[in-house]
């Protein structure tokens, strides 16, 4: 089965209330651990060669609800990595450093160098997000004109949407692999997840009261990101909807995911020693074997 063909978004129109939230294929979590296990490897190896291709470069966006799984995933799927080749970075609340530039350049300073991954935890898309449920956000970034909340029109998200992909089309054409995952998790399994976070000790750190207040705002959310997947998913830089009710499962598809997108450039290879060093190798041993 082809996940990348199964939960890329290739159409306009996304109702995330038609697609699931709970996988339709089950395996248990010792086999699941074992897969991501071998596909955390593969794509250790193909960020090897990729470094030493310096050509391309990757950047994945990871987006969902809180305890939607995102850390854990990234644990797992990139423990393999050379630790050189990898970094995440996460997007709090701006700093009033990055106030006193555009929305999008904190992000932009931190995009991948050539052959490395970057995984941005949360994202630019918070952008259209968060800041779509609560205004204060945009007022804070001090735009022109925008003076109170009945400023922030229709218009200004169909901007801010055509920037973002601007934004996004200019670093994949020069280069960066651009991969998009929304964690698609049901309001009763955050619940769950929440009530976990307090009823164990061990997982209380992880709680947040803003953990409870943000769920009011759910169905806003669920309108907000199924907007933004639809007037953002393309061709170069598609989302993918990953059920994530599954942590097990969540993990498998997404390191899947990547692997069957890597699979298909096949120019990724490991550069060839220029003639003229490569007919005198044997020299080079030979003096070094030498050596006293």
């Amino acid at each position: 089965m082809n996940l990348e063909e199964k939960y890329r978004i290739d159409n306009s129109n996304v109702d995330l209330e038609q697609l699931s939230t709970i996988p339709d294929l089950n395996f248990s979590l010792t086999k699941a651990f074992r897969k991501v296990d071998k596909l955390s490897r593969n794509l250790g190896k193909f960020q090897d060669v990729m470094y030493a291709h310096n050509r391309y470069s990757v950047l994945i966006c990871i987006q969902g609800m809180d305890t939607a799984g995102k850390d854990s995933l990234i644990r797992e799927v990139f423990k393999s990595f050379n630790a050189r080749g990898v970094v995440v970075q996460s997007f709090k609340k701006p700093t009033s450093y990055e106030l006193e530039h555009d929305y999008l350049w904190r992000h932009y300073v931190t995009l991948p160098e050539r052959g490395k991954f970057t995984v941005f935890n949360r994202s630019h898309y918070e952008n259209v997000l968060i800041s779509r449920v609560h205004s204060q956000v945009v007022l804070n970034e001090m735009i022109p004109g925008i003076q109170k909340a009945e400023d922030i029109t229709d218009e200004f998200w169909e901007k801010r949407y055509e920037e973002i992909n601007n934004f996004e089309k200019h670093i994949a054409n020069n280069g960066v692999i651009v991969l998009k995952f929304f964690l698609h998790l049901s309001k009763k399994e955050q619940k769950k997840r929440i009530l976990r976070r307090l009823e164990k000790e061990k997982h209380n750190w992880k709680f947040e009261p803003s953990d409870i207040k943000e769920r009011e705002y759910w169905d806003d959310y669920q309108k907000y990101y199924q907007e933004a997947i639809s007037k953002t998913s393309t061709s170069e830089c598609p989302w993918y909807v990953i059920p994530a009710d599954d942590k097990a499962y969540c993990r498998f598809a997404f390191a899947k995911i990547l692997e069957e997108v890597f699979s298909k450039y096949d120019d990724i290879k490991l550069p060839k020693l220029a003639p003229e060093i490569k007919k005198d190798l044997d020299v080079y041993i030979e003096k070094l074997k030498n050596e006293e």
